[in-house]
This record gives C-alpha cells, structure tokens and sequence, in this order.
C-alpha cells in the first residue's frame, strides 16, 4: 500500500518536474541561441522593420535635463518622412536637443547600406540578453564616425545606440518599445548629450535650479551633461506628410 502511494505521488509530481527542467534548458539555451546568430542578418531584419514606416507623426510629452537649467516639461509633435527626415516641434518654441541630433534617428544610421558591421558579441541590460552590433561608415566623408546598436534579437529592435559624430559630438538614445512595437517604434525615447559644444540661441533665458533670479545663460555650457526623455501618446503612421513640413 506504501509502494504505491509513493508510486502515485511522483506520477502527479511528473508533469511539474517536466516544467522545471523544460524552464532549466531554455535558460540555457537561450543566450547561446542569442550569440550564435549572425549580427549582419540580426541589423538586416531590423531595418528591414524600420522599413516597413514610410512616414509619421507622433504626439507626445518632453521633459528635458540639464544641470542647473529649468525647463519646463513641454508637449511636442515629432514628423519623420523616409528616407531621413526629421522634425521636433515643441509648444514652448524651443528645444535644447542640439539639430545636429535630431538627425541621428534610427533611419539615417541604415538609408545607405555603405558601411561594415562588426560583431561586437553580447551585453546584458536587465533581465535581457541583447545583441551588439557596431556600424562603420565606409565613405571617409560621412559625419557619423562610429555607431553602436544594442539589439533586441527576438523583437528585432534597438534598445540603445551610441553614435559617434564629426560635427555634432556624441549622442547616446535608449528606447523602450510597447504598443508600437510591431513597426519598431518606440514609446519611449531617452536622448543623452554633452552640452559642450551647444550654443543656444541669441538672447534665450532660463531658470537656474538654484533659486536665484533669471540670468541670461551663457552660450558656453562645457561639462554639462544634457538628457531629453520624450514619452509618446501616438502615432500616425504611413498617412503621408508634405514635404513643405520640414523647412
């Protein structure tokens, strides 16, 4: 009678000993199915998802950091329009992204196919195995010195990039992706930049976070780290936009 209670008890424990060990292998096995794909397929399918948005218009909130300035959380209009045009449109008039930036989306890195993929092996951010692709120009000419791409290989987007540039320093977006996901869009944008080389505009003010009066702030804000965090609302996608919206 003992024999087979016992016998009984590890046949209801079996389907869960299964589920376990099945859990265990795809721990295994996952990041070295991650590594053992070939990056230059990995950057082809996700531009390949890029591709597939002719054009946009985004909706969304802004909230822009840099050291000691206030500015204040605005809500802006993003336009793009293959093969690389861009616009940022804020309701407060102005935006502390440098224009140079603006330029360095997703598309511009892949509009030509003129430059050499290195694999550059894995990382972890999070909880998440991501792939690391890094993209040089071949053309001596291009502004764009050196990219990195953080890859998501199994939704085939890009969580994070490092660019590099001749004119416009270096710039650093992380993304977050959701509803949009399917065409490689993301819900959320984090764009970092060094502030060093930025000259505001002619006889624009700001805040001083430290509470004393408004001062005119110098064209000149070396050793300041600047981040702009842009959280989406909507997008309309692929409905045509006119040319005459980017001048």
């Amino acid at each position: 009678m003992l024999h087979l209670e016992k016998k009984t008890f590890y046949l209801k424990k079996l389907p869960m000993i299964k589920t376990l060990i099945s859990t265990f292998i795809l721990t295994i096995t996952i990041p070295v199915c991650v590594a053992a794909q070939d990056i230059k397929q990995i950057v082809s399918q996700v531009k390949k998802k890029i591709e597939l948005v002719a054009d946009y218009e985004a909706s969304g909130k802004m909230k822009t950091n840099v050291a000691f300035l206030k500015i204040p959380i605005a809500n802006v209009k993003m336009y793009f329009k293959r093969p690389n045009k861009l616009k940022l449109k804020s309701e407060k008039g102005v935006s502390f992204v440098p224009k140079g930036a603006m330029s360095l989306n997703m598309n511009n890195l892949f509009a030509e196919n003129n430059y050499t993929i290195i694999d550059a092996g894995t990382e972890k951010m999070g909880n998440n195995t991501v792939r690391v692709a890094r993209l040089l120009p071949n053309d001596d000419n291009s502004d764009i010195v050196l990219s990195t791409l953080y890859i998501d290989p199994i939704n085939l987007v890009i969580v994070k990039s490092k660019t590099t540039t001749r004119e416009s320093g270096t710039y650093e977006l992380e993304m977050t992706y959701k509803n949009y996901l399917k065409y490689g869009l993301p819900d959320r944008i984090l764009f970092s930049f060094n502030t060093k080389d930025y000259k505001l505009p002619k006889g624009i003010t700001f805040d001083f976070d430290d509470g004393a009066e408004t001062k005119k702030v110098s064209t000149d804000l070396k050793n300041k780290k600047g981040q702009a965090e842009i959280t989406i609302t909507s997008y309309i996608i692929n409905k045509g936009i006119a040319d005459v919206l980017f001048n």
